[in-house]
């Protein structure tokens, strides 16, 4: 028989671990976090210069029943988009997905750093969601399978978060 309070225990709790391991990371290797915080901004404004950019030559008065994002939820949006990319094609074939974030970061808007964070958000948010599913079963045998299925997830973030591309 399956003990249902672990699976409840960590779909309640692994998205606070996950970011204290984060916090660590960026402690244990605060240079590196600066540089890639500092590359962020100036692709994130280059980013947000192109959508602004974008927004000058659509057509005035065009009305839309959804409000379009602003320039800066667009390149936000750009990012995740270009992560959630990469994380689907890396599960596929490793080598395309490389080479995708290698064309997209000579494109100039991203660095691969970027990229591969994003894709490892995208990643953990889906196990996340799936241990969050897993705490909410009913069902103990169920509650396992489900807590089953988040690993994979997370295997591809590690994988994902340890890539070199050099």
């Amino acid at each position: 028989m399956v003990d249902p309070l672990p699976v409840v225990y960590l779909s309640h709790t692994a998205a606070l671990r996950l970011e204290a391991a984060r916090t660590e990371d960026e402690a244990r290797w605060s240079a590196a976090v600066a540089r890639e915080q500092e590359q962020a901004q100036r692709t994130s404004a280059a980013r947000v210069a192109l959508a602004r950019a974008q927004e000058i030559v659509e057509e005035p008065g065009v009305s839309w029943p959804v409000p379009l994002p602003t320039a800066e939820q667009g390149a936000v949006i750009d990012l995740a988009d270009a992560g959630d990319q990469v994380a689907e094609l890396w599960r596929a074939d490793p080598h395309q997905a490389v080479a995708l974030v290698r064309e997209l970061v000579a494109g100039g808007e991203f660095t691969a750093a970027e990229i591969l964070d994003a894709a490892v958000d995208a990643t953990i948010g889906a196990a996340l969601l799936t241990l969050n599913k897993a705490g909410t079963a009913s069902d103990p045998s169920l509650m396992a399978e489900q807590c089953l299925a988040a690993a994979p997830f997370l295997v591809l973030a590690v994988a994902l978060a340890s890539a070199d591309l050099d």
